[in-house]
């Protein structure tokens, strides 16, 4: 945790998207993207606009995007990012036996970007339109989802755990290629730097600022927002080898240490063990726990396997507010109005146990405050209360179904070696 951090609150890809293209519009050495879906269609054509631009300039453009979240990228694009100079992989493409495989399951799902070594974004919202939805079709309203643009010395820390990331991906393309040298350069690159002087050097010969402390951050032309300047805060990553609980365990000691009261937004809330009592303890001494979640019925596993779940928190006194406007896609949490964080992280066994994942944690409490106030408002206005005795009495059927699901997601856990 470290101090002198702006952060920048931004609602929805409407303010997001401006944001970005601002951002990526001034760039004058490198601008580097990670997301899970990129929707070349409706407002999301703005952000691939700008990358070309970007790169039409002489800008370093790399851009990656998940083998499942974003499995093409159309024609067009193709060409238009290759005559521009975009430099774009894509982590995992599925093989032909898709996601059969569980190795597969392991999904670039963190939303991140840096510009210029100065700016950097990161939350939960992909590059697609707030009105379309890849599960629910067009939507009536915006998707609820949050980012966070952010300048500071955690802008470092997201430019280290991208380019290991590149490089990375650099060194399996050259060994597919079988430029076996090429591809031992290209995975030195992503090996431990110690004091991370040789990387922020190497960066600076495209950026031109190695600080991470930027211009101060604009919030875009009718931008929703809120921010702070000089806040502590850190960037919290979840991945397969050195980083695999940090998320978590970060939740767990917040959650652990609360007095007053939680307040979680998630999208995909199917906790394991260590959080659901976590939580149910926090009940328990007299820690008022709210929860946001999404009230969309999108998968089979994601609906039935949490109800299960909600029944246990209800029990323990927790309260349980469905999202009813639209789609909700957030990742938010504040607790004591002194702890906040905004990521792409779900709390569920995808995103926990899995997933590359990537949030920002601040414990200002002017940020933590304001974020507070917006999701009470939030909760207010736009939550749907689920009691545990209407839970327990809907018809047999559907609680079969709860049974089978979350027996079906402990199965499936279980084949890739963990227990939840």
């Amino acid at each position: 945790m470290q101090g002198g951090h702006q952060l920048l609150l931004l609602e929805g890809g409407e303010t997001l998207f401006p944001a970005l293209v601002e951002a990526m519009d001034a760039a004058r050495r490198v601008v580097h993207l990670e997301t899970y879906i990129f929707e070349f269609a409706g407002s999301a054509l703005s952000v691939a606009q700008a990358l070309e631009r970007a790169a039409r300039r002489g800008v370093l453009v790399r851009l990656v995007l998940d083998g499942v979240g974003t499995p093409q990228v159309p024609p067009e694009w193709r060409r238009r990012f290759d005559a521009a100079g975009v430099r774009w992989r894509v982590y995992a493409p599925l093989g032909r036996l898709g996601l059969l495989i569980p190795s597969s399951w392991r999904r670039l799902h963190r939303k991140l970007c840096v510009v210029d070594g100065t700016v950097g974004f990161c939350g939960g919202i992909n590059i697609i339109d707030d009105q379309d939805d890849v599960a629910l079709g067009r939507l009536t309203a915006p998707r609820l989802d949050y980012s966070l643009r952010v300048a500071g010395p955690l802008v470092a820390d997201m430019v280290e755990t991208m380019e290991q990331l590149w490089w990375r991906l650099q060194a399996v393309r050259k060994a597919r290629q079988r430029e076996f040298m090429a591809a031992w350069d290209a995975l030195r690159e992503t090996l431990p730097v110690g004091d991370f002087s040789r990387l922020l050097q190497k960066f600076e010969a495209h950026s031109g600022s190695a600080s991470g402390h930027g211009e101060p951050l604009g919030a875009g032309e009718g931008a929703f927002h809120f921010g702070v300047d000089d806040a502590r805060a850190c960037l919290l990553l979840r991945d397969n080898v050195s980083h695999r609980h940090d998320i978590e365990r970060a939740y767990l000691k917040a959650i652990g240490e609360a007095r007053q009261e939680v307040v979680i937004v998630n999208a995909y809330f199917i906790p394991g063990r260590k959080l659901r009592r976590a939580l149910t303890m926090a009940a328990a001494r007299g820690v008022r726990v709210r929860l946001l979640l999404q009230g969309r019925y999108e998968h089979f596993l994601q609906y039935h396997a949490a109800r299960p779940v909600y029944q246990h928190l209800l029990n323990a006194g927790i309260e349980i507010h469905e999202y009813a406007p639209s789609a909700l896609h957030a990742k938010v949490a504040v607790v004591d109005r002194r702890w906040a964080t905004v990521g792409s992280t779900n709390l569920d066994p995808l995103s926990l146990l899995l997933a590359r994942e990537a949030n920002v944690m601040t414990t200002d409490r002017r940020f933590a405050s304001q974020l507070h106030e917006h999701l009470e408002a939030l909760v207010q206005r736009s939550g749907q209360t689920l009691s545990a005795h209407a839970l327990g009495q809907r018809p047999w059927r559907q609680r079969v179904l709860d049974r089978l699901a979350f027996g079906v997601m402990r199965a499936l856990l279980f084949i890739t070696g963990h227990r939840y």
